[in-house]
């Protein structure tokens, strides 16, 4: 992807041209813009270079920004920092921990408004990757509805909610981004606040992007003889195309 800059020449366009030109075109027209690494992965490692240098300025602040923008989670900032620590020093990443949090500040915790409950250890052989799962209410009682959380790149198998009348599933997005697909076509991106009905007896799917947490509220529309079928897992060819 082609980033346009205009920061260089925005501040320093009459007083360094040169400096300006150098900075828009070349490291953000052409470095930035590379194909060689993913933005997800060189906001990382700037990020983990202005920190070793103890830049925690107004040029972090950006690149923290540019980080969430490309893909970078609360998560995994924390993750990040916390492992810069032991290599650049703690005093840096105290410091950049005190910025992360502002630009980070309207992030609600994985697991969105309901939280991330517990490891999904019951229906992990049906899951690719790490999920989480926290009951709404209780099934004996009324309809079930669960908040079920996926680490990136988690999905679960291929499935099929199985009915002889009514029937189905309603997914109601809340933090996050993810990948919805039924048999024979097109998966499509959820994000934040869409809902998605899924008919009985149709074979699909979902889970996370490659590069964000997912967060979606299941719920079980009642019906006749309902059950769920498990089937394959999504295949890491079939995954990674839907993501290329």
């Amino acid at each position: 992807m082609k980033i346009i800059q205009t920061a260089g020449r925005d501040a320093l366009g009459e007083f360094a041209p040169k400096f300006a030109q150098l900075n828009d075109d070349v490291l953000f027209g052409q470095v930035w813009s590379s194909d060689g690494l993913s933005l997800k992965t060189r906001s990382i490692l700037t990020i983990t270079a202005l920190v070793s240098k103890g830049l925690i300025d107004s040029s972090f602040s950006y690149h923290l920004q540019t980080a969430k923008n490309n893909g970078v989670t609360r998560f995994e900032i924390a993750e990040i920092l916390t492992h810069i620590a032991f290599y650049a020093g703690w005093p840096n990443a105290w410091a950049a921990f005190r910025m992360a949090k502002e630009i980070y500040a309207d992030d609600g915790a994985y697991g969105g408004i309901f939280g991330l409950g517990e490891p999904n250890t019951a229906y992990a052989k049906y899951f690719v990757g790490k999920s989480y799962l926290k009951p709404l209410t209780d099934p004996k009682q009324t309809v079930f509805a669960a908040n079920v959380t996926f680490e990136p790149r988690s999905r679960n198998n291929w499935h099929i909610h199985k009915a002889d009348k009514g029937g189905g599933q309603i997914l109601l997005c809340v933090a996050g981004r993810g990948w919805y697909q039924e048999w024979g076509k097109p998966a499509q991106e959820l994000r934040e606040g869409d809902a998605i009905t899924v008919p009985a007896n149709v074979k699909h799917w979902h889970g996370a992007t490659k590069d964000s947490w997912f967060s979606h509220v299941a719920v079980e529309c009642p019906g006749v003889n309902v059950a769920n079928e498990w089937l394959e897992e999504v295949a890491d060819d079939v995954y990674n195309a839907i993501e290329a």
